[in-house]
Parts: structure tokens; sequence; C-alpha cells
């Protein structure tokens, strides 16, 4: 039987056939074969099912782990599903238009048995507009509770497998899984797509290889990706053994998203680091150049559903459930924890922080309670028991010691509640407090904000009238994501017990009109900043990111998880190695300018002397009487000339083209003056001074310039030193004949009018004055000037 899966239907025809029992939509101009890709050549606007009409509904393909849907199985082991209102993925569609097509792809929460798939695939596509990814159950324990719950989960939140009781240790065979488990769900995205107007937008570190396999079957997919966990600093990413494959992943999107600041500093650290790839700011938009590609970054915390939030606050269980607890906990200051059972959220540090307010302030004793609603764990290990463990064991310690027969001052609810139960809790507490050590996001205050608001029923209860300001007071940790957006809140270092214990006294003694002010700024934000504010930014910011798509050509380069995608300009002709060796066989005279670093031999090498087979080549080349060939270097005369002096025929332009040689035989020339030595007495101590404050760093004499290297030196400090160089150059030597330039890790000084493409451009006037006109022309990769030569010429610059 004939899979319906569009990529199995690729593997199968070589992507020459569909399905023809769907309407026909013309193919997209997004195909996998390299190459400028243009419009169809035919029309298909008349036809109702064409691709025109196809486009008028913009569809955007949501991926993450789960589907957003509620799953149970009945007694029989019938399943049925419902959407999930409170899931963020469900919420977010609401800052699309109404227009808009929204297909989620994802797994389910619950095994379903091979025979039931397709009928439960077709049940959830056709109600839900949801593809789900059906991952073996084994599989699934490997890909899901296995790496990214053991490996990544951990990492991302700065901890380290330093000892084998505390961690796991990297496993392949659990990364494997990963890649498994990423290619099937990039399977299932295939499917989703129907035309190059679609956007996907993929979620969360589960899926960090997506953009990699999305990528190599369709090169110019519009491609959004948003991590809601942190992102470690480099030095804690960096001990991922498979850091830059995932990295390389990354950066086949267009656009990534951040929660805040800090995790897209670490993840451009990690790209400048690792990779050695260069970032800047465009009007307000980070870019990083990836072989001709910007991928943008987007730095935006994502918001709650403040609608979704109002509509169960005005339930009457809700409102209900508020009177309850305002009434058990009269005369009390209720201070309220929500958080997940997990060993990043610092519970039994709060717990630990409130047991010191007690023992200092016995005044507040009968009179502060914490009520600790505890999340059901996600995945259940070692690290896990113990949290749960240290949790339950501190608070029966304070209640103990502080509590009576009628007042507990630590209540857990370590069980499921309804959500509006939870609700309820938010609108009754007085303070809320978040004290996670470390945390990607955490919409906790969010939610409790909201829902202090308040509404007029509730109001109502309390004896207040419409015009009364509401209060709130929020306590939260510096190391969670929302911090800097909570610029009312009181933000503590979680690992500091007495920092915590201060925060929480000074809550307790906080003015009514303090606590408005608190409260009516942060509502402003959260009100205005919710999930559908969050969720239109980024498709705007995805659009903006993917509007050059169809003005470059692409090619495809790399294997596996290191492929990547060339985009270059329109005008830009792949030179093939057929059309190269014809017109290098039909030309009378040839004209090939090499460079030496990078070119010749690797830039990384230690030893920067040719091979012997480079010089042999080199040989070949030039006794050909057809052939003038020289290098093209910034190095010194000397150096070229001792590592060359087995090259007769060679020629040199050394120093940038300041001093040329046609061959062995003949003298160095110059064409500028003689070098001046004054400027240089200026400049060299300058740069000695940078030379012993930057580790690493070197600097290289030359006979027309000075050139400062820091390849060595740690990068961020390296770059920062040579710009403040350059800086310091530029004041002390304004009134010298000489430029200062900044290159591939080196700040330069040499005289003005000195480069590369001048010295090229002399050289050709040179052969053409006389009467040695080149009919071929290649420049590997020295960049040429504006040529003066009369015929057709061939340049070949490859790509890096």
């Amino acid at each position: 039987m004939v899979s319906k899966s569009y990529s199995n239907l690729l593997d199968m025809t070589s992507g020459d056939g569909f399905d023809f029992r769907q309407p026909f939509k013309s193919l997209p101009r997004v195909v996998t074969s390299p190459g400028f890709i243009s419009d169809p050549d035919w029309d298909t606007r008349s036809d109702g099912d064409s691709v025109g009409s196809a486009s008028s509904t913009e569809k955007k393909i949501i991926v993450a782990n789960f589907l957003p849907l509620n799953c149970t199985r009945d007694e029989a082991g019938q399943l049925s599903f419902s959407l999930d209102d409170d899931a963020l993925l469900m919420q977010l569609k609401h800052g699309f238009s109404n227009e808009t097509d929204v297909v989620y792809v994802g797994s389910l929460k619950v095994q379903v048995d091979p025979s039931e798939q397709d009928q439960v695939a077709q049940k959830l596509l056709r109600e839900y507009r949801c593809i789900p990814t059906f991952l073996p159950s084994d599989l699934q324990q490997q890909f899901y509770h296995g790496f990214c719950k053991q490996q990544l989960w951990p990492l991302f939140h700065y901890m380290l497998p330093i000892c084998l009781d505390k961690g796991e240790l990297f496993d392949r065979n659990l990364f494997q899984a990963y890649v498994r488990a990423n290619k099937l769900f990039a399977d299932k995205v295939m499917e989703a797509i129907n035309t190059d107007d679609d956007y996907v937008w993929v979620h969360d570190y589960h899926l960090m290889l997506l953009p990699t396999f999305l990528r190599k079957r369709l090169h110019r997919i519009k491609l959004g990706f948003f991590l809601h966990s942190p992102f470690p600093s480099s030095e804690i990413y960096r001990t991922l053994p498979v850091r830059d494959e995932i990295l390389k992943s990354l950066l086949n999107a267009d656009l990534i998203g951040f929660q805040t600041f800090d995790y897209a500093r670490h993840f451009l650290s990690c790209c400048s680091r690792l990779l050695g790839l260069h970032y800047e700011s465009k009007r307000g938009y980070i870019g990083i150049e990836y072989f001709g590609r910007t991928v943008s970054l987007k730095i935006l915390s994502v918001g709650v559903h403040v609608g979704r939030l109002e509509s169960v606050l005005k339930l009457p269980a809700t409102v209900s459930k508020v009177q309850e607890i305002e009434q058990r906990y009269k005369g009390k200051m209720l201070m309220l924890g929500v958080d997940d059972m997990d060993i990043f959220k610092g519970i039994s540090l709060k717990l630990l922080g409130l047991e010191l307010l007690l023992e200092r302030n016995p005044k507040l004793r009968e009179k502060v309670v914490l009520v600790q609603i505890i999340n059901p764990a996600r995945s259940m290990g070692k690290d896990v028991q113990e949290a749960i463990t240290e949790t339950v064991s501190v608070a029966e310690r304070i209640n103990r010691k502080y509590g009576s027969s009628g007042y507990k001052p630590v209540v857990l609810i370590d069980h499921c509640i309804p959500f509006s139960e939870k609700i309820a809790f938010y609108a009754a507490s007085d303070c809320c407090i978040v004290n996670a050590v470390r945390d990607g996001m955490n919409l906790v205050p969010y939610e409790y904000t909201v829902c202090r608001q308040g509404n007029n029923e509730i109001d109502r209860l309390r004896g207040l009238d419409k015009d009364t300001s509401h209060t709130s007071t929020l306590i939260v940790s510096e190391f969670v994501g929302c911090s800097p957006s909570l610029s009312g809140a009181f933000r503590v270092n979680p690992w500091s017990v007495d920092d915590v214990a201060d925060t929480l006294c000074q809550a307790t003694d906080l003015t009514e009109s303090e606590k408005q002010l608190r409260h009516e700024k942060h509502y402003r934000y959260v009100s205005t900043h919710d999930v559908a504010y969050w969720a239109h930014s980024f498709a705007q910011d995805l659009e903006r990111a993917c509007k050059d798509h169809y003005s470059r050509r692409c090619w495809a380069i790399g294997f596996g998880l290191n492929f990547r995608v060339i985009a270059l300009s329109p005008g830009f002709r792949k030179l093939s190695s057929e059309h190269f060796v014809s017109c290098y066989n039909k030309a009378s005279r040839r004209a090939i300018f090499l460079d030496y670093d990078g070119t010749l031999v690797p830039q990384s090498s230690i030893n920067k002397a040719p091979s012997a087979e480079v010089v042999s080549i080199l040989n070949t080349l030039c006794n050909d009487p057809k052939n003038n060939v020289f290098i093209v270097s910034g190095r010194g005369r000397d150096s070229l000339d001792e590592w060359f002096s087995p090259c007769e025929k060679l020629g040199i332009a050394a120093e940038h083209g300041y001093f040329v040689r046609w061959s062995k035989e003949a003298e160095w020339e110059s064409s500028y003056p003689s070098p001046q030595r004054e400027w240089k007495h200026i400049a060299e101590p300058v740069m000695q001074v940078y030379t012993e404050t930057t580790d690493g760093s070197s600097i290289e004499p030359k006979e027309s310039a000075l050139v400062w290297h820091y390849l060595d030196a740690d990068h961020d400090f390296g770059s920062c030193q040579a710009k403040e160089l350059q800086d310091h150059l530029e004041r002390v030597l304004s009134n010298e004949p000489v430029v200062v330039k900044c290159g591939h890790y080196i700040v330069e000084v040499k005289p003005q009018g000195v480069s590369k493409g001048l010295a090229v451009d002399k050289l050709i006037r040179t052969l053409v004055n006389n009467g040695k006109a080149p009919d071929f022309l290649m420049s590997l990769p020295v960049q040429l000037a504006r040529s003066p030569a009369k015929r057709s010429t061939t340049s070949m610059t490859p790509v890096k």
C-alpha cells in the first residue's frame, strides 16, 4: 500500500510524483535540488484548487514535542481527545489572523497501537488540525526521558554530570535516539507543508535538530525556532560532546527566539567561540551571518492568555473557592508558591527562607502561612525523588517547630488540583514567591498578577467598590526568565537563605499604596504583553527574516548534521569544472592570482611554509608559457622569497602589493614611496601595550606595515581589545599617511592606497600595456579590482 507521507513519496519517486487522491496544487518553488528556483512556467490561477487559492489562506505549522490535546482511554480501551485550552501552543494562535490555518505536529501523551494509528491520525487531523508523531515506546523512552531529560535539561539548567551519582554521562546511544526522533518529526512536518508560503515554527529543546532535517529537504523553507528553556553560558554548553551539531542545526532556522537577552547572549557567544561566526545589530535586529544567510535572533518572553484566566476567574466555582480560602486564612498573610516538582525550582530553599523568617521574627508566627502547590513531576529520576523527600522533610520540621493545633506555617498541596482552584489561590494570596535556581521563563508571576486584578463579583464579596485599587506582591528569583520584565518585584538570590528570609520580611511590611503601585506596574506589562502579542511579534519577525528567500541562489553542502545551505546573490554563477577546463584550454594567455593564507595553506596551520605538493603544482602552472602566475599576499617579501625559492617563474606581490617581483630573477619593485619609519615609532609602542595586556596576541613587523595578531587570544577579549586598539591608533596616527584596518583576527597599519585589489589591477594593466592582455583570468580568492582587459574573463572565487 502506498504511503500518504509526502516524504515517503519523494523517496519512492525521486520527487517526480504526488498523491493523485488529493486536490492538485502547483509544485512549490521550494525544491530539494540546488540552484535558483523561479516561479513555475505554467499558470494555474484559474484553477479552483491551484496554489493561488491555496495560498489565500496563510498556514502556520506549529511543531512541539507534545500536541496541545487532552488524551484519555476509557475502560473499554477507547481513546478520546479534547483540546487543551490551557496549553501555550493552543493559546498562541490568538496572535494570528482569523484566516490563518494553524496545524499542529507533535506526539501524544499516550501510546497508540500501530493498528489504530491511521484511524487516530485521520481523526486528529480532521477534527483538531493535529498531525501526530507516533514514536515507538522504546524510542520515546530514550528520546524524551533519556537524552532530553537526563542530558539536555540538566545541562541547559547549568548542571554538569561531575559525579556519576549526581548526573548522567553523555550516552551516544541516547543521542542517536534523539536524532531518530527528530527525523520522524521532520517526516510529519513534510506531510503538512503544501506550498512554499507555509511557515514552520518549532518549539523547545526537544527538537533542536529539526531545522537541519527540514532545511535539507526544502532549502527555502520559512522556519522559526523558539527555545523555552534557558540557554547556558558557553563554558557550560561547550561541555556537550555534540555541541557543534546542535548549534549548526539551530542556525539552519531563519529566526531563533529566546526568552531573555541573557540566553541570546550565551547563544551568540557559543556561535562566536565554537564556530567562529560574527554577529551584529542591524536597525535593532541581531543577525548572524552564516554561509550567506542572515539568521535573525528574537528576544521576547512568552506571555499568558489574559482572557482565559479572567474567564476562569469568573466561574462560580472559582469565586466560591476564593471566598473559602480567604475565610480559612482570615487574619493571616497568605503566601503562595506554585512549582513543578524538579530539582531546579528551589522549593526546599524557599521553605528554609520561611523557617529563618519565623526564627528571626517571633511576631510573625501564627500570622504567616505559605501554601506550596506542587505540580506533578514531568520525569521521575533519583534527583526528583530526593527533592520530594527533602521538601516534605523540611515542611514537616517547620510545622513541628512553629506550628500549633490550629496553625501550620507550611501547607503542601502535592496532588493534582483543578485549574480553577489554582486560580482561586492566586486571587486570594497576598504574596507570591518564585524561588527557582534556574528557570527558562516561569509564567506563575504573570498568572498571579492577572488573578489579583480580580473582577466585580470577587470585589463585591470582599466589600470593595469598583474604584478600589488592587494589590499584589511578588518575590522572584534572579535566575528566572520573567525576572527582567517584573521591575516592581522583589528580586532574590535563591541560594542565599538570608536574602530570601529578609525579602519575605520586607513583603510583610509593605504599605497598601506601595502594593498598589507594584501591582499596577506589573498588570500594565502583563496585560499588554500577553501570549497573543508574543506570537504575533514572532510571526512578524519570521516573515521579515524570510522576505529575501527568493532573491538569492542556494546550494546545499555538507552531510548529515553538518548540512547547511549557501545563499548567494542572484548574479552569482556557479563555475562548473567542465566550463572551467574548457575555457582554460581555449585561452591563449592566462593570468592566475592566488592568495596565500587560507588558500595555499590552511588558516589554522602551525607551519606556514607551503608543502612540497603546493610548490610542485605552482611550478607546473608556471612552466606553461601561456600562464602568468602570481602570489598576492599580505606576508613580507623575505618569507615569501624563502618559501617559493624553488619556483623560478612565479610572480609575487608581497605586503598587499607594496612590493612586486615578476619572477625569481627579477628585482623587487615598488610604485610607492620608500617606507617611512616615523609612524612606526608611534604605532609600535601602542601595539606593545595591547600585546602585554592581551594573552595570546603578537606583533608582526613588516617593511611597510605593522600587524597586531590576536587569533590565539580569548575571542571576546581579543575582539574587544582590537576595537580599542584600532580607535587608539587612528587617534595617534591621524596626521600620518597610513590607514588602520581591522581584518580577520588582525589590526593592521599600512600606507594609504595599498591593497591586494589595487595590486592585481596594476599587474593586469602592466600585462595589457606589454601586449600580453589575458583572455582568461582566475582569482583564488583575491578580490579583483575592475579589470581593464577588454576581452572576456573568467573569475573563480571559492566559497569558504
